[in-house]
């Protein structure tokens, strides 16, 4: 990496005006994979817990992936094609994606750093021609299934600024060896990243998170305004 700027996203609510994982979470329902009010009932439970900063992440991740470890892994890619289609690229918005390719024209150092597994985001962050995904890992058994459980160290909270720290460890970089680091999210569970910045942008910020950046005079961003 020789960039002496780098740019951290934030995925869902930052990028997307939508969660991909809750939405992922509605296109297994409507494919009729489970059963619809149970698993929609605890689906909206986890992402109120998420939004409270309570999210007990190997739970939701167990929970999740429960479709997926029933299906095998040549189905789920399948159904993640249709995901890609009909839920994720209508809600690529050119705003975001300007934003991005504006942060890579200056040659910074780039990377999606998401609490959202790696199997839902990877296709994501491939269509935003992000080549650094830093995301919650699933653990592959044999054959490349999913487990259920998390490899590593979960980038959720805290997590996301440890995950990339390993990141940039792994590169030969620190995080003292950038000029400047632009951090985006939407969410106050991002806190611990944002504070890292030497430029934190709440985007699309949720009301917790806007009264923290006008406290603090960061930067708001909204991307998803007609």
């Amino acid at each position: 990496m020789s960039s002496l700027n780098l740019a951290l996203f934030d995925l869902d609510e930052t990028l997307l005006p939508l969660d991909s994982d809750h939405a992922w979470g509605e296109f297994v329902i409507r494919l009729g994979w489970v059963d619809e009010a149970a698993f929609r009932r605890r689906n909206d439970e986890f992402f109120a817990q998420y939004k409270a900063g309570a999210l007990d992440i190997h739970a939701y991740v167990e929970f999740t992936t429960a479709p997926l470890r029933e299906r095998g892994p040549e189905a789920a890619a399948a159904a993640h094609a249709q995901f890609m289609r009909e839920v994720i690229a209508p809600a690529l918005r050119p705003a975001a994606l300007e934003l991005v390719r504006e942060h890579q024209r200056r040659g910074d150092a780039v990377a999606l750093v998401t609490a959202t597994n790696d199997f839902v985001t990877a296709p994501i962050a491939r269509a935003f021609g992000i080549e650094t995904l830093i995301a919650v890992r699933l653990e592959r058994g044999p054959g490349a299934t999913i487990t259920g459980r998390i490899a590593g160290t979960p980038s959720y909270r805290e997590g996301k600024v440890a995950r990339v720290g390993q990141w940039l460890a792994e590169s030969g970089r620190g995080w003292s060896d950038f000029e400047r680091i632009s951090v985006y999210s939407d969410s106050p569970n991002d806190l611990p990243l944002l504070e890292r910045a030497t430029d934190p942008v709440a985007t699309n910020p949720s009301p917790a998170l806007e009264a923290v950046a006008r406290e603090r005079g960061w930067r708001i961003l909204r991307l998803f305004e007609e």
